[in-house]
């Protein structure tokens, strides 16, 4: 879900958390759907616009009905969905469905605003996303065992040219087998016929299957797909999701979610030496600049000394506790995401001259009122893969608190050799003496 600020005519508003570049593949979820003419209708007015032109239409909602919809990319069919919300808006007003999210919470009533929120929080909406991809997915499997039947199937090797009819099975075991080229196995494919043209069109195009470069002729294609052992298809293309049917089995999760979940890797599994394990490291981005760092402790110190801005020393001075720290850092990374300085709120026309003055007016270190950035807004990420704010801590007060209180705590080992001092020592023993007396 996106959070919002939107102005008038919608220049800062926010349809959805931004990603970092360098991430920005990785946490994109499979499109699954079909390109297709259908209209997506708004829920409140006459608006509407092509499926494939979705995002006009969410910024329609937005900027004028202040409503977004979670989690939009999950929903398996995005118009039936907006139909039956647009129902059910007639029915009963949309405060009985959404949260309501208000800006400017402590500000005068005038320039308060409500947003709503529909997502799958409201079990009727989960229900709703449920039935929609419950309904897809037997879609799939009848199309699937339509083609697994099919004995109509005609059609020529991409690399020799052999004609193959009958079923689909015979021709893309033989480009296994002959070829050393495996989409997988027949009976996991889905629109075969769609996913060997879209193949071959690349092929036709002089486009490598894998890296997907570009080449001058056939035969340097040839020879490089050779040379590199790049027959196979590129796994992180996510183009070709559509055409294995695990990506439908479950709301929300790509084929390599669902296949990391297989269990029967485990059954044998005995080892319990997890010495060679390895984290992968959380690469914290700075607020100011595109440094990135794998430890938390570096990217403090790098904003630090290369920026002048100490996170912990505010953290400090303001007494701010988790989700404080929180909304600030998400506020910052909004206002200079949209070219303002969050000091002085000047405005500018690009990032890097936004960057210069905060640097030049030494407005680093130089905050707002808290009740500009204190709002339920920032609760919400700007980047939604932000690892900056899964370094952010409690103050150090409440780390000394809470061990102050574990202090003086007797720890009882499950294995307990001398059953009868615990019970003499029990608080349970204790307060029976005392009642008796």
């Amino acid at each position: 879900m996106a959070s919002c600020n939107a102005n008038k005519d919608g220049q800062d508003s926010i349809l959805e958390p931004l990603c970092f570049p360098e991430q920005q593949d990785d946490s994109r979820a499979p499109s699954l759907h079909h390109p297709s003419s259908e209209l997506l209708v708004c829920l409140f007015c006459s608006e509407s616009a092509p499926l494939l032109q979705k995002d006009v239409l969410l910024k329609h909602l937005l900027i004028e009905h202040k409503l977004v919809i979670g989690d939009v990319k999950l929903i398996a069919d995005l118009p039936e969905y907006m139909l039956y919300w647009k129902g059910r808006f007639l029915e009963q007003p949309v405060t009985d469905f959404c949260s309501v999210i208000k800006t400017n919470s402590t500000g005068p009533v005038e320039k308060q605003e409500d947003y709503y929120l529909l997502c799958d929080v409201l079990p009727e909406d989960r229900v709703l996303r449920e039935k929609l991809q419950q309904k897809r997915l037997e879609e799939i499997l009848e199309q699937q065992q339509k083609e697994r039947d099919d004995s109509s199937f005609h059609r020529l090797c991409m690399f020799c040219s052999e004609e193959f009819t009958g079923n689909r099975s015979s021709l893309l075991n033989h480009m296994a087998r002959e070829h050393s080229f495996s989409i997988g196995l027949p009976d996991n494919i889905v629109y075969c016929n769609q996913f060997l043209d879209t193949l071959q069109h690349k092929l036709d195009n002089l486009q490598c299957l894998y890296c997907e470069k570009t080449f001058r002729d056939k035969t340097t294609l040839k020879d490089h797909m050779r040379k590199k052992a790049h027959r196979r298809i590129n796994a992180n293309n996510r183009e070709y999701d559509r055409f294995y049917v695990i990506n439908y089995l479950e709301l929300g999760k790509t084929w390599e979610e669902v296949q990391s979940e297989d269990d029967r890797e485990l059954v044998d599994d005995n080892d319990d030496d997890w010495s060679d394990w390895q984290a992968h490291p959380v690469s914290a981005v700075c607020l100011f600049c595109d440094h990135q760092s794998e430890t938390m402790d570096q990217i403090y110190t790098h904003m630090k000394e290369a920026h002048g801005f100490d996170l912990h020393k505010l953290r400090t001075e303001l007494n701010l506790r988790f989700y404080q720290q929180v909304k600030l850092v998400n506020f910052i990374r909004r206002q200079i995401h949209q070219s303002r300085c969050y000091g002085c709120q000047e405005k500018f026309d690009s990032r890097a001259d936004v960057l210069q003055h905060i640097m030049t007016e030494d407005h680093v270190m130089k905050l707002p009122g808290m009740s500009t950035w204190d709002q339920p807004q920032y609760y919400f990420p700007t980047y939604e893969n932000d690892a900056l704010l899964c370094t952010l801590s409690d103050s150090d007060d409440d780390e000394e608190d809470e061990k102050s209180h574990s202090d003086g705590i007797p720890v009882i080992a499950e294995d307990i050799s001398n059953l009868r001092a615990l019970k003499q020592t029990s608080v349970l023993n204790q307060l029976l003496k005392n009642r008796s007396t």
